[in-house]
């Protein structure tokens, strides 16, 4: 078993269905925001719910499934375009058990379940990473990407690398929710 990873209870937030937010995290638009329950957001992570579609309708900007992990300084924006002359922001969803590592920038438009994005990397806009799939440290991801399930991509620009075992869906759920689990507070806190 893994050492655990201690966290001062004053500086995060827990809610009812454990998602563990840092007060040090700027969160924008939160109503615009679903966490999807056992999520971290660690310190110095910015997710921009704020940045929605103008008029009725579209209200959720940004929403992460289970077991999610957005490290530290990493920013979350939902992708843009100018449509027929309209500028529009567009939603963001992210699936189950996804680590995103730290002092990325996520644009993406889709990422499916059990997907590891390493450090440092960029996904640009309107990306659709597909389940199961990883973006190794330092990748750029070129907007409109679609990155196939199974695949590790890396480089600069992000390109194919080679296929991933089947067996990534249960290795990458078992990390993800060991790490949940490890994420303790401090034991002079309980």
């Amino acid at each position: 078993m893994d050492l655990p990873i201690y966290y001062t209870r004053a500086e995060y937030i827990e809610t009812d269905t454990g998602n563990k937010v840092s007060r040090r995290a700027t969160i924008s638009g939160p109503q615009n925001i679903i966490l999807g329950g056992k999520t971290i957001i660690a310190s110095g992570a910015i997710i921009r719910g704020d940045l929605r579609r103008t008029g009725p309708g579209h209200a959720v900007v940004i929403s992460l499934g289970r077991y999610c992990l957005i490290g530290e300084g990493c920013v979350m924006r939902p992708p843009y375009k100018t449509y027929r002359g309209n500028f529009n922001y567009y939603p963001m969803k992210i699936g189950d058990h996804v680590h995103i590592g730290a002092n990325s920038i996520v644009e993406a438009a889709t990422i499916g379940n059990h997907v590891e994005i390493g450090k440092n990397c960029i996904i640009g806009k309107f990306t659709i990473i597909k389940d199961c799939a990883k973006i190794a440290d330092n990748t750029v991801i070129p907007p409109n990407t679609v990155v196939p399930a199974l695949a590790l991509f890396a480089g600069s620009p992000g390109r194919f690398i080679e296929d991933l075992p089947e067996s990534t869906p249960e290795m990458v759920e078992a990390q993800t929710k060991q790490y949940y689990t490890r994420f303790q507070p401090l034991p002079a806190e309980r």
